[in-house]
């Protein structure tokens, strides 16, 4: 019976009639054209879309000029057939495909204009601030020895040229 089991499982398979998950999700913002950046990469303007592989939590962030940039901890659910041991039946038995489509819709506020009466005290707070620093000292020069090269003996050698000197008596 074991090896029977065994021979369907590998029929099945070289058969194309393993099961498959296809997971996406669906990205759409008002106002739409918002650039998506899904866990720091970009992935397009919305409305965007992308497969995952794994659930959980996925970071998003949405920018568009003249609204504020939003970030977004996003958690997709794992289905009840993802859990084990469904999962492997899901997975690869099942002779049909599962897709598995999630959908989030965000809301940009407009970019607040801020009022010069609000900016210039804590302008002046931020400069007060500085100029109460005091400018640090100046690092130490490195201490960086120094090394003279070998000097070589120095050896006399006879003069040259002239006559030879005389033999003795």
């Amino acid at each position: 019976m074991r090896r029977f089991l065994v021979v369907l499982g590998a029929a099945l398979c070289a058969g194309g009639l393993a099961g498959c998950v296809e997971r996406t999700y669906h990205i759409t913002s008002d106002p739409p054209g918002a650039l998506v950046y899904s866990n720091g990469r970009p992935l397009s303007a919305t409305p965007a879309d992308n497969s995952f592989v794994y659930h959980g939590y996925y970071d998003f962030t949405l920018v568009k000029p003249g609204y504020q940039t939003l970030h977004v901890r996003q958690k997709i659910k794992t289905p009840w057939y993802e859990y084990f041991p469904l999962d492997f039946i899901s997975e690869n038995l099942i002779p049909w495909r599962i897709h598995e489509d999630h959908r989030f819709h965000y809301v940009l506020e407009p970019a607040k204009t801020p009022q010069t009466d609000e900016l210039l005290p804590k302008a002046e707070n931020l400069r007060a601030k500085g100029q109460s620093l005091q400018v640090p000292p100046p690092p130490p020069e490195p201490q960086v020895p120094v090394r003279t090269p070998p000097v070589a003996p120095i050896v006399e050698s006879p003069p040259t040229g002239g006559a030879a000197p005389a033999p003795g008596p």
